[in-house]
C-alpha cells in the first residue's frame, strides 16, 4: 500500500494520524510501504467566522498536530500560547467572549482570511498554510484537503424554555465550547451541506487510494459531515480500496467530545457495534469493509460481523504513538485478509 486516505475530524483524527505516520516511518504497518503517502480529507463543517476571521478548527488541529505546533494539553490551538488579544477584546466588551483566539493562533486566521478575501479558495489557502507546517517534515507525502471549498456550518438545536418553539439553534462551536455539550442535542442541522461540492482532490483521493480509513472521529459532526458532501459517499462505495473504521465509542461512551449526545440526537444507540452498523457494510449500501472495536467491547464483534462487517476487538486507546500505530496496523490487517 502506498496511498492511504483518512477522513478526519479534529483531535481524535489528528492523534490517530500521528500514530499512523509513526507506524509508516518505523515500518510497523504490514504491507504499507515506507514511502507511503497519506491524504487527509478534513471536516470543515465546524468552521465559523468570528471577529471577522475565518476559523477552521479541524483543519488547524490536524495541521498543528502533524506540524508539532499543537498544545498537547488542550489538544487544540498553539503550544506556548498567550491570550492578550482575547483579554483586550473582552475589556472592550466585544462578543462573543466564550470563543478565544490565542495570539499565535490568530496569525493563522489572519493569513487565511486575507487569502480568502483575495479570492483564493479554501483548498489553496490550506495548501499554502501547510507549506509552513507539513512540508518541512513530510514533503509531498502528506496532503491536507478541506472536504469542500464552500461554506458549510453545523448547528445544533437545543432546548429553550423561553422560545415559542421550545428550542433554539446554536452554532456547533457554541454548543461545544460555551454550552460544553451539557444540554441535550435535539437535532443536528448542517447548513449548506446538500449544495456543497467536494474540494479539489477529495474524490480522487478516495477512488485512487490503496486504503481508506475512518479514524475514531465523531461519526455525526466530523466523519458524518464529510460523508454528507455530495459524491463523497458514492466515491467510498465505488473505490477499489478497502475501507476500515475504528470505533470512537469505548465501553458505551465516547472517549472525548460529544459523540454520545449527538448519536442520541440522530437515534443511533451509543455503542461500538451500533456506530459500525450506522456506517454500514459496503455490501449492503454502507461505506465500510471492516470495523475495529476496543477489547472492552469484544462482545460486540459477533453483532457487527452478523451485520456484514469484518470486525476485531483490539486496544483502541491512543495512549502514545506506539499504541496508536498498533491500532493503525490492526486496521490494515483486518481488511488485508
Amino acid at each position: 500500500m502506498r496511498d492511504i486516505t483518512v477522513l478526519s475530524g479534529g483531535m481524535g483524527g489528528a492523534r490517530f494520524l500521528r500514530g499512523l505516520l509513526h507506524g509508516i516511518e518505523h515500518r510497523l504497518l504490514p504491507g504499507v510501504a515506507a514511502d507511503a503517502r497519506v491524504t487527509v480529507v478534513a471536516n470543515t463543517a465546524d468552521d465559523l467566522w468570528i471577529h471577522g476571521l475565518k476559523v477552521c478548527p479541524d483543519l488547524d488541529t490536524v495541521m498543528y498536530t502533524l506540524g508539532d505546533g499543537i498544545d498537547p494539553g488542550r489538544g487544540w490551538g498553539r503550544r506556548d500560547e498567550t491570550w492578550s488579544t482575547k483579554d483586550e477584546l473582552a475589556a472592550y466588551g466585544v462578543e462573543p467572549t466564550w470563543f478565544g483566539l490565542g495570539d499565535r493562533d490568530l496569525a493563522t486566521h489572519l493569513v487565511r482570511t486575507q487569502m480568502l478575501d483575495a479570492g483564493y479558495p479554501l483548498s489553496q489557502v490550506t495548501e499554502a498554510l501547510c507549506r509552513r507546517w507539513l512540508t518541512p517534515t513530510f514533503g509531498d507525502r502528506v496532503r491536507l484537503l478541506p472536504m469542500t471549498d464552500e461554506r458549510v456550518e453545523t448547528h445544533i438545536a437545543v432546548p429553550d424554555a423561553d422560545s415559542p418553539s421550545g428550542r433554539r439553534v446554536v452554532h456547533f462551536q457554541e454548543y461545544w465550547v460555551r454550552l460544553r455539550a451539557a444540554v441535550p442535542a435535539e437535532a443536528v442541522v448542517v447548513v449548506g451541506l446538500d449544495d456543497a461540492t467536494p474540494g479539489p482532490g477529495v474524490v480522487d483521493a478516495i477512488t485512487d487510494a490503496d486504503l481508506v480509513v475512518l479514524p475514531p472521529s465523531n461519526p455525526v459532526v466530523s466523519v458524518g459531515t464529510i460523508l454528507g458532501v455530495p459524491r463523497v459517499r458514492e466515491a467510498l462505495t465505488a473505490t477499489a480500496a478497502p475501507v476500515v473504521g475504528l470505533s470512537p465509542i469505548v465501553g458505551g461512551s465516547h472517549v472525548r467530545g460529544m459523540a454520545e449526545q449527538l448519536l442520541t440526537s440522530i437515534g443511533v444507540e451509543v455503542s461500538a457495534a451500533a456506530v459500525g452498523l450506522h456506517y454500514g457494510p459496503r455490501s449492503g449500501g454502507g461505506v465500510l469493509d471492516g470495523w475495529l472495536v476496543d477489547e472492552v467491547d469484544a462482545a460486540a464483534v459477533e453483532r457487527v460481523a452478523a451485520g456484514g462487517l469484518a470486525c476485531r476487538a483490539v486496544p483502541l486507546m491512543m495512549t502514545d504513538l506506539d499504541a496508536t500505530a498498533a491500532m493503525a496496523a490492526a486496521a490494515v490487517e483486518l481488511v488485508a485478509r
